[in-house]
């Protein structure tokens, strides 16, 4: 597990950097849709009421009350659903790489799962534990 995040750290950097300028974009709009008006007071005050929309903690201390700023609400909830998922994908695939373990043909080069005796490709005998 840790390999798989070591791994992925570069991926993951840079999608925690999208969301961050998400965040910052839906705050800012926030802001400027509900006029400083229903706890919208200042930006950072609207990128907190994004963070807690987007990470669907949602605990209503701001809330939209504007038609604009509900649609961006909903808006924010789903780009949270789909943030969740993200990571998760990431991560299972280094998961699934760190995992594939297979043995070099020496004859041909093609990959033969571990334990194998001998190349599915060539039919060569397969010398132990390559990878």
């Amino acid at each position: 597990m840790l390999k798989s995040l070591k791994s992925s750290s570069y991926k993951i950097g840079i999608f925690f950097s999208a969301v961050l300028t998400i965040v910052i974009l839906l705050g800012t709009i926030m802001y400027v849709v509900e006029n400083g008006e229903n706890g919208f007071t200042s930006i950072p005050q609207s990128i907190y009421w994004a963070i807690i929309t987007v990470t669907t903690v949602g605990y209503g201390d701001i809330v939209p009350h504007t038609v604009s700023g509900k649609f961006i609400s909903s808006v924010a909830m789903i780009i949270g659903y789909a943030i969740i998922a993200v990571p998760t994908g990431i991560i299972t695939l280094e998961m699934s790489k760190v995992s594939e373990k297979s043995t070099i043909c020496p004859q041909c080069g093609s990959k033969n799962p571990e334990g194998s005796t001998f190349c599915a490709h060539c039919g060569s005998q397969l010398k132990k534990n390559e990878s």
